[in-house]
C-alpha cells in the first residue's frame, strides 16, 4: 500500500487530494491500483494542524519528537522549533495496518471500569507464567469490538488490531488453549464480580437502576444424549425452532442501558414461571431492597409470585403483560375508561382493580405499523392469486395452492 496524491485545479487554485491505494496483479499480468481508504483535501490549514499533531518515536528516546511532515516535492513553513521531514511519496508504503482507536478506547474502559485490578486479584499468574488478567483482557474487548468464537479471534482478527501492542504482550496471550481454560476460572468470581461493577458504572456514568428488564432465552447444542445425571442439557420449550436439539436456558437481568446485573445458565426443561422468586433474592441481596421497577413477559410471574412482590416491604413494582384470558374479563371495564394522552401519538386507559392497575396503551405509530404489515401481506396475496389464476390446475392442486398462499399471509 501507497499514498497517492491527485491534483487538479479549480478557480485558478490546485488542490490535492490524498488517498491510500494497494497494486494488484491481474491475470493477464497488468498491474493495477484497488483505492483502499480516501483521506481527503490537504490544505494549509490541516497540515499546519498535522505539524502541531504529529510526534515520532525514535528507538532509544524516551519520549517522542514533534515533527512536520511535508511532501519532497512541497516547500513547508519554516520553523525552528519544529523538524520538517521530507517524504518521498513514491517509496512510501504500509506495512500491517491494524486497528488502534477502537482497542484503545476499549482497553481504556476496561481499566476505568477498574476490572484490571479487580481480576489481578482474582486470577494470579501460572506456574508457566500466563497472565490470566491480560487474556481475559483481550477476551472481553474481542467479544466488545467484533463478537466471534474463540477459534477466530487468533486466527483473524488479533492480528490485524494493535490489541497486543497496547497491552505490551505478544500473540501468545491468545493460545486457543489459555483462551478456552480462561472462561473456566471466572465463574468462581461471579458473584463479586456484579456489585463492584455497577458502583463503578454508576459513578463514571450516573447510570439509573430504578428499571429491570428480565427476560429467558435458550441456546441448543448438536450433541447426542444421554448425558450425566446432573448435565444441563435436556430437552425442553423450542425458542430456535430444533425439537432435534438438547438445549439449556439462559436467564438475564439487564438496565434499560443494557448493563447486566445478574444471570444464570439453567437447566433446558426449566419452565419461564419458575425462575423469577429466585432472582429477586438475586438482586435484592448484593444490592439491596429497592423500589426497582421489573419489566417482564406475561409467561414469567405466576400470580402466587407477584403477591408476593406485592406484599414485601417495600413492595416490589413490576410491569407485566396481562394473561390473554383476563383481557376478555376486563373489557367491559376498559370500555368505560377514557382515553389520556400520554405524549403525542400514545394514549392510555388506566383500569385500577383488586390492588393492580391495569393499563391499555394504544399507539398511533403501532397501528400504522401492523395496518402497514397487512397491507404488504394483502398485496403479496393478491398478486399470488392472480399468478394461480394464470395456471391450469386441477381442483386439489388449486386448493393445496391457495392454502399455501393463505398460510404466507395470516394477516392479510
Amino acid at each position: 500500500m501507497y499514498l497517492r496524491r491527485t491534483q487538479r485545479k479549480k478557480n485558478g487554485k490546485e488542490h490535492s487530494y490524498w488517498s491510500i491505494v494497494e497494486s494488484r496483479r491481474l491475470a493477464d499480468g497488468r498491474v493495477v491500483q484497488r483505492h483502499v481508504l480516501y483521506l481527503g483535501e490537504s490544505n494549509d490549514a490541516q497540515e499546519q494542524a498535522c505539524t502541531r499533531s504529529i510526534e515520532v518515536f525514535q528507538d532509544g528516546q524516551p519520549r517522542p519528537q514533534t515533527m512536520a511532515l511535508f511532501p519532497e516535492d512541497r516547500v513547508g513553513p519554516v520553523r525552528d522549533e519544529v523538524p520538517i521531514v521530507r517524504l518521498r511519496l513514491n517509496e512510501l508504503s504500509v506495512h500491517r495496518p491494524r486497528q488502534w482507536g477502537a482497542c484503545w478506547l476499549a482497553l481504556h474502559l476496561w481499566k476505568q471500569l477498574q476490572l484490571d485490578q479487580f481480576w489481578a486479584k482474582r486470577l494470579p499468574p501460572s506456574r508457566k507464567g500466563t497472565r490470566w488478567e491480560q487474556v481475559l483482557a483481550v477476551l472481553a474487548i474481542y467479544r466488545l469490538i467484533a463478537p466471534g468464537s474463540e477459534w477466530r479471534l487468533p486466527r483473524q482478527w488479533l492480528d490485524h488490531s494493535a490489541l497486543t501492542d497496547l497491552l505490551g504482550v505478544d500473540f501468545s496471550v491468545a493460545d486457543p488453549h489459555q483462551l478456552y481454560g480462561c472462561h473456566d476460572r471466572l465463574l468462581a468470581h461471579k458473584a463479586a464480580l456484579f456489585s463492584p461493577l455497577t458502583h463503578r458504572w454508576q459513578d463514571l456514568f450516573c447510570a439509573s437502576f430504578e428499571v429491570l428488564l428480565y427476560d429467558l432465552t435458550s441456546t441448543y447444542f448438536e450433541s447426542e444424549p444421554p448425558f450425566a445425571e446432573n448435565d444441563q442439557r435436556p430437552f425442553g420449550y423450542r425458542r430456535d425452532q430444533r425439537p432435534d436439539c438438547v438445549q439449556g436456558v439462559i436467564a438475564l437481568m439487564v438496565t434499560p442501558a443494557g448493563l447486566p446485573l445478574a444471570y444464570e445458565v439453567l437447566a433446558g426443561n426449566t419452565a419461564d414461571k419458575t425462575t423469577l422468586r429466585e432472582f429477586l433474592q438475586k438482586i435484592e441481596t448484593p444490592y439491596g431492597k429497592a423500589r426497582r421497577v421489573w419489566v417482564m413477559d406475561r409467561g414469567i410471574p405466576t400470580e402466587e409470585v407477584l403477591a408476593e412482590m406485592r406484599a414485601r416491604d417495600p413492595p416490589v413494582p413490576y410491569l407485566v403483560g396481562t394473561p390473554k384470558g383476563r383481557l376478555t374479563k376486563l373489557e367491559r371495564d376498559l370500555l368505560d375508561k377514557p382515553w389520556q394522552q400520554v405524549r403525542p401519538g400514545v394514549t392510555v386507559k388506566l383500569l385500577p382493580q383488586e390492588g393492580e392497575l391495569y393499563v391499555l396503551a394504544r399507539s398511533a405509530d403501532r397501528v400504522a405499523k401492523e395496518r402497514s404489515l397487512r397491507r404488504r401481506q394483502l398485496q403479496g396475496l393478491g398478486k399470488r392469486l392472480k399468478e394461480l389464476q394464470e395456471m391450469k390446475l386441477r381442483r386439489e392442486e388449486l386448493l393445496m395452492k391457495l392454502g399455501a398462499a393463505r398460510q404466507q399471509a395470516p394477516s392479510a
